[in-house]
Order: structure tokens, then sequence, then C-alpha cells
């Protein structure tokens, strides 16, 4: 089963992917997608890390997100977060690279279709139109990406204010 989890900032998407993979009684592999270019974000990889149990196997993907999913071991896998693997991709030397991994992950994610997959994202549209051409393109990439895992999700997740509105699927 294939859930897609998009929220905002500190919406608590993150917790109930979380919640929902432990639920599972699965084992767990978290893949996480962010990297520690400054004491900041150093500071939230950390606590993020703090809040997952000890016992599930987290594999570094910044990049390789494809590559990831389809060498964890079967049980629960947890993406957090697509947005962060898009910033990490659109930020490489070859921007244009990201065509051919949008469509690596996709064809991973189909291929995976026998686990739990618990995908986490943010829904970056809901503002207004940033400037400068690289925003432009991040966030028209996000929802793209959005809708297309959306798609292939069983089932799909807003949440705001840590309160999950169910837009496909059926609720838990």
């Amino acid at each position: 089963m294939l859930t897609l989890i998009l929220g905002g900032a500190r919406s608590g998407k993150s917790r109930l992917a979380l919640q929902r993979a432990e639920a599972t009684g699965k084992p767990v592999s978290f893949i996480a997608t962010a990297q520690a270019q400054d004491a900041e974000m150093a500071a939230r990889i950390a606590r993020h890390q703090a809040e997952r149990p000890p016992h599930w196997i987290t594999i570094e993907a910044p990049i390789d997100l494809a590559g990831a999913i389809r060498a964890a071991d079967a049980g629960c896998i947890v993406v957090d977060c697509l947005t962060l693997w898009l910033t990490n991709c659109l930020c490489q030397p070859d921007p244009a690279a990201f065509n051919g991994a949008r469509v690596a992950l996709l064809a991973a994610l189909a291929a995976r279709r026998d686990d739990e997959l618990i995908l986490v994202g943010n829904e970056t549209g809901l503002g207004i139109v940033p400037l400068g051409e690289l925003t432009r393109r991040f966030v028209d990439e996000a929802g793209w990406l959005n809708q297309d895992i959306a798609q292939l999700a069983d089932e799909a997740v807003f949440v705001a204010a840590g309160l999950p509105l169910i837009l496909k699927g059926n609720p838990q």
C-alpha cells in the first residue's frame, strides 16, 4: 500500500508517518533525504532522529531515492521527505538530471507495491508564486511530483495543525 502524506512546515505530517509506520507492526526502513548543510539543519535532523524508534533501519538517500527504495528491506518503507529530495536534485550541477531521477522514483514505487510505503512531502503550492527561476521551478516540480505520486497512491492525506484530512482512500 502506498500512502502519500502532504502538508506544510510543522503540520504534523512526519509525526503521522511515524505513527502509521509503527502501527503496521512490520520492520521499518526509514529513508532520510535531508542533508546537514548548516547547524540549524543538523539540529532538525537530530530532532527527527530522536523521534524514531532505535530499531528502525535508517538509510540516508539525499539524491538516489529510487535506489534506496529498491534496496530497502521488505516491510514498511518511510520516505521523509520528498521535498528535500527534490531540492537536493535541483541543486545538483545538472538540474536537468531530476527528470530521470523522477522517472526512476516512480518506477521504484510501482515495483514495491507489496510493501507498505509511506511518503512524506510538503505542499508548496498554496502560497504566492515565488520570485526567481529556481524557486518557481521548485514549486512547479513539487506540485507535479505530488500529483504523480498521488495518482499511484492508495491513500493521500493532507495534514494541517496535526489533523489529517483524507484526500484519497479509506480513513484508518
